[in-house]
């Protein structure tokens, strides 16, 4: 049984790892070597935390006791030294990665198993450098952001790591209180940014094409399909449906579906334009620096609902 991780960075989604981790009762070794971050990161997840005490899914003594269970760490060897399991959660850089599994390689211990949570980089690219022996022992495990809050975990199981080793870090995951999809080919996005990133293209392309506006395309997937796959797959929506049904309603819409091989040309403009969304204050949506917060706070608060009403499907 995994009973010690080390995350490493402590940003947007180590800092969140850490938490979700933390939260359930496992010591945690926070690497982060920026100053400013690593000064600051524990103020931030008690933030996040006292919004999941305020929306009742934490007990409040849950705060101090995941603070408690995370160790900040300015060196990486004393980080990762003599723990079980090590999640990196650096930026989407090849060779910042690939440098990091090889000083992981050598100073972690052998039963050490590694793990990365890229989004975009395929597995054996980032371990280029490592031992055939390490190579046994490392995977994908890939969280949504913020990933305190979003169940899934997408593991890896590519053939080099044996099935005891693979279950370890799945069962880890599990008493987090994380959904695992398993992954048995090494493909550009895995499963999940595969179908969101599908979905987001007809989301797109019906701006582009004027069919709707943002708000309506969001209402549209809130209250329709995103409402019923909250709680049931696409799979079994077919076969609820009837799958004669989707199969004619598929051969009469995918003629007329997005399958353009680029990005949204309206999302094009406002990147052109430095229009990046919330961190801007513009994207499809206006953000006044005086709603920014608060925005990003209701945000989680809608996501703690989901994962509160979730939650027996965890167990």
């Amino acid at each position: 049984m995994i009973k010690s991780v080390a995350v490493l960075g402590a940003g947007t989604m180590g800092h969140s790892i850490a938490n979700n981790i933390a939260s359930h009762g496992i010591p945690v070794n926070l690497y982060e070597s920026f100053e400013q971050v690593r000064e600051t990161v524990k103020d931030r997840i008690k933030g996040e935390l006292e919004i999941m005490v305020e929306e009742g899914y934490f007990p409040e003594e849950k705060i101090q006791e995941t603070l408690a269970n995370i160790t900040l760490y300015k060196d990486l060897e004393p980080a990762v030294a003599d723990v079980d399991f090590v999640i990196e959660a650096l930026p989407e850089i090849l060779e910042l990665k690939q440098d990091l599994l090889e000083q992981l390689d050598q100073i972690c211990r052998p039963d050490t198993i590694l793990a990365s949570n890229t989004s975009s980089l395929k597995l054996w690219d980032m371990a280029a450098k490592i031992s055939e022996e390490r190579k046994a022992k490392i995977l994908i495990a890939h969280c949504y952001n913020p990933a305190h809050l979003i169940p899934i975990i997408e593991l890896s199981f590519f053939g080099n790591m044996s099935e005891e080793d693979f279950n370890e870090v799945r069962d880890l995951f599990v008493r987090c209180e994380k959904a695992p999809v398993k992954v048995l080919k090494d493909v550009t996005g895995m499963v999940a940014n595969r179908l969101l990133h599908a979905q987001a293209r007809e989301a797109f392309y019906l701006i582009d094409q004027g069919i709707a506006e943002a708000e309506d395309v969001d209402r549209a997937l809130m209250f329709g399909p995103c409402f019923r796959n909250a709680t049931t797959g696409m799979l079994e929506c077919a076969d609820m449906g009837g799958l004669d049904i989707w199969y004619a309603a598929e051969g009469n819409f995918f003629p007329d579906l997005a399958d353009n091989k680029t990005p949204s040309d309206t999302m094009r403009k406002l990147v052109e334009a430095e229009h990046y969304g919330i961190k801007t204050g513009k994207g499809f949506y206006d953000y006044p620096e005086e709603v920014k917060e608060k925005a990003t706070e209701d945000f989680n608060r809608r996501l703690i609902t989901q994962l509160k009403a979730c939650r027996n499907y965890l167990k």
